[in-house]
């Protein structure tokens, strides 16, 4: 994708086209993941190794998670590493409405593949500049997604041992 935005500043590929098929592709690949998970995963989630990853005591606090804060949640665990993955498989899983979650997702994936694509088009310009922007942008959202990594990772050992349950 990134490939295609640079080029598209040589006037070898059009960056609109770029931009929109990444979208649907990955909008696309996002809501079949959001499907499986909406007939497979209570399914999955109740067999052993299910209940290992996560304990239904834990599905029902995703549950209310996104039954107080789904769109915004969505729209914004789509920006953060590793959490974007993660967006469809429990909103399927705690059975989310597909239009609840087909907006917000499709929303934060056109900013983050339009920004994208627009810095692919600059760096196809100005590559030296973009990949020192890169740099520390990248840096930045690994610092956050480990935090917020061992945040998920904290809540999770947690609220498997709470009031001794398992």
């Amino acid at each position: 994708m990134l490939l295609g935005a640079f080029l598209s500043a040589t006037g070898s590929a059009n960056a609109w086209l770029v931009f929109l098929c990444t979208l649907v592709a990955n909008v696309g690949s996002a809501m079949g993941v959001y499907a499986l998970a909406w007939h497979y995963g209570e399914g999955f989630f109740n067999t052993r190794t299910g209940r290992f990853l996560l304990h239904p005591r834990q599905l029902e606090k995703i549950n209310g998670f996104y039954q107080k804060w789904g769109v915004p949640a969505i729209l914004v665990s789509r920006f953060l590493p590793a959490f974007r993955a993660m967006v469809p498989v429990f909103a399927g899983v705690t059975r989310v409405p597909p239009g609840r979650v087909v907006l917000p997702l499709a929303g934060a994936s056109a900013l983050w593949y339009g920004a994208l694509v627009y810095l692919g088009g600059f760096a196809g310009r100005n590559w030296r500049e973009i990949v020192d922007l890169f740099a520390r942008f990248s840096t930045l959202l690994i610092i956050i997604a480990g935090v917020l990594i061992a945040g998920f990772l904290y809540w999770w050992w947690r609220s498997r041992h709470q009031s001794g349950q398992a």
